[in-house]
């Protein structure tokens, strides 16, 4: 170690010591123990520990001592246990504070974690523990570097266009987008009413241009002042980003260039091809880039937990998801070449049509694996039935065994999204107040 002297340091854990070489904090498991190796002076001590006697080598942790030996077990033997009569929340806390994760607990106390914090709501950031931020008892006296008036307004500007509920300017800005997207989604339904172009009697080819005519129309006029907003919107958060490069990385962002660019496209291809037979058979391409508007929808992961949850599950479990595609199409496999072979293959007297080959009976082993049944296709043989049951009570077990694994990611990526929402939650009445 760069600090202190003798060849071996004592860790004072709510008053229970614990001894140890030099060597050994080098590569400690616990990630704050193993900090103590790189420290060059006593005040870097002193931000990991809460005190630190030179004469002795020892360093004091006031934290809860019982907890730590539990700890210490998992780093002796592997297995990390909740400690009896105490709180999980509690413990958990603990963990985060000397470096470990939910993912070290044995998979029992998992499983009791995530029951707990479904009942209470609460999430501690492993990136910034309690204790750890400037407010908290750890970082008190800390402030964050001095920055210029020009980072500091474009940081502000920056949480108001990336979180909603950081500021009152904030929500306002949400809720304005909100409305936005409804109106948007509201006029993209309506346009498909046939009382919609009636009047006129136009064709959706007609309806798909954007004519100065059309564009003087209430819709044209809606959906252009709609554009223009979510135009602004992305590019003064395009602006204000810190990092250009993973601002168009991102999904959301993406799905705000695909939202938005349909609508130039259609003018720019309204405007070359103009009244000519071009426009004829540009008239699909228009259509499909006009309704490519539903993305505008997804706009609103935004502003809401719910649809932010289901982006950050689906990104985190994706292996899952293979795995699930993967066991249906094994199973598609194996249940549509099988039911094929019984039901037209076989040449019993009995031929069914609608099996006549492997990739139509694909599809009934979907809708009957997934229990949705449409009943357009179904065996009419006696082994093509029990082969029927048996892809049913197949498939409802293969959907089932991965679903466990992405609930427990859904109640993570829940909870750790409502802290966030939170932490800038009392940001915003404390703004309020003052």
């Amino acid at each position: 170690m760069n600090f202190g002297r003798g060849p071996s340091v004592v860790l004072n854990v709510g008053g229970t010591r614990y001894s140890f070489s030099r060597e050994v904090l080098k590569d400690f498991p616990l990630r704050r123990v193993s900090r103590l190796h790189g420290c060059l002076s006593e005040q870097d001590v002193l931000e990991v520990c809460d005190d630190y006697d030179r004469e002795r080598n020892e360093y004091f942790f006031d934290r809860h001592s019982e907890a730590f030996g539990f700890i210490m077990l998992y780093v002796r033997h592997g297995h990390l246990r909740f400690v009896p009569h105490m709180c999980e929340l509690s413990f958990y806390n603990e963990m985060i504070y000397w470096g470990l994760e939910g993912s070290h607990l044995d998979y029992c106390c998992q499983r009791r974690l995530d029951d707990r914090m479904s009942e209470t709501c609460t999430y501690y950031s492993a990136e910034e523990p309690p204790g750890e931020s400037a407010g908290g008892p750890e970082g008190k006296g800390r402030r964050p570097p001095p920055g210029t008036e020009g980072g500091k307004w474009l940081e502000r500007m920056r949480r108001t266009f990336e979180e909603p509920t950081s500021s009152v300017a904030a929500q306002v800005l949400a809720t304005v987008s909100i409305l936005f997207v409804i109106v948007s989604m509201v006029v993209l339904c309506a346009s498909t009413l046939p009382e919609w172009r009636a009047p006129e009697n136009r064709s959706v080819e007609e309806q798909s241009r954007y004519t100065a005519e059309s564009v003087r129309e209430p819709s044209g006029i809606i959906e252009a002042i709609c554009i223009g907003w979510f135009t602004a919107e992305c590019i003064v958060r395009f602006i204000v980003s810190k990092n250009k490069c993973e601002f168009v990385r991102r999904p959301l962002n993406i799905i705000d260039l695909l939202a938005i660019t349909p609508y130039y496209i259609s003018v720019l291809m309204t405007v070359f091809t103009g009244e000519n037979s071009q426009l004829q058979r540009a008239g699909v391409t228009l259509r499909v880039l006009r309704m490519m508007r539903i993305f505008w929808v997804i706009k609103l992961a935004r502003h809401f937990i719910g649809l932010q949850t289901l982006g950050l599950t689906l990104k985190r479990c994706y292996r899952e998801m293979v795995m699930l595609l993967v066991f249906i199409c094994v199973a598609m496999a194996i249940f549509s070449a099988l039911s094929q072979l019984l039901e037209n293959g076989l040449d019993l007297g009995t031929k069914n049509k609608d099996y006549a080959s492997i990739p139509a009976a694909c599809w009934w082993v979907i809708i009957s694996m997934t229990t949705v049944g449409y009943g357009d296709m179904c065996p009419i043989t006696v082994p093509g039935r029990i082969l029927g049951g048996i892809c049913v009570v197949s498939g409802i077990v293969l959907l089932a065994l991965p679903i466990t694994f992405i609930y427990h990611s859904f109640v993570q990526c829940y909870h750790e999204l409502k802290f966030r929402s939170a932490r800038y939650s009392r940001s915003l009445s404390a703004e309020f107040l003052n």
